[in-house]
């Protein structure tokens, strides 16, 4: 069985979140993997999968932790938009995307308001969730 490519099957759910979608760019959203382009235009999201837990006996259902970072450019508008992604993501359950099903979604830690000392104005909020994803 191969290897379920989850940063795919979640920008494939995110992108039909209306309520993050209008907040980050509307018909071409800006929810980038695995990091934010340079230059982008802001609010944006990025994430990436940092890790999580597999097992043997179920080779078929990962559990991702990901990482989120919800840019804006400025704090305010960076916790509107981790407010929203958390709206579409927190505890939901058996969410068709395409071939795959996203079976739950749990905030592992909470948003961290941070500033990005390497690039000027562009502020962050930085959440981790698990994911877990089937292939149907």
């Amino acid at each position: 069985m191969a290897i379920t490519d989850t940063n795919s099957v979640i920008r494939a759910y995110l992108i039909t979140c209306g309520t993050l979608t209008i907040l980050v760019g509307g018909a071409t959203p800006r929810i980038y993997c695995p990091r934010l382009p340079e230059r982008a235009t802001l609010p944006a999201v990025s994430f990436f999968t940092r890790g999580g837990t597999s097992t043997p006996y179920i080779p078929g259902i990962p559990a991702p932790s990901v990482q989120f970072d919800c840019w804006a450019d400025n704090s305010i508008d960076a916790r509107k938009v981790y407010g929203v992604l958390y709206d579409n993501l927190q505890g939901i359950q058996n969410i068709a995307v395409g071939a795959y099903k996203i079976l739950s979604a749990i905030e592992e830690v909470q948003g961290q308001d941070l500033v990005d000392s390497e690039i000027p104005n562009y502020f962050r909020v930085l959440t981790f969730f698990s994911i877990m994803v089937r292939a149907e």
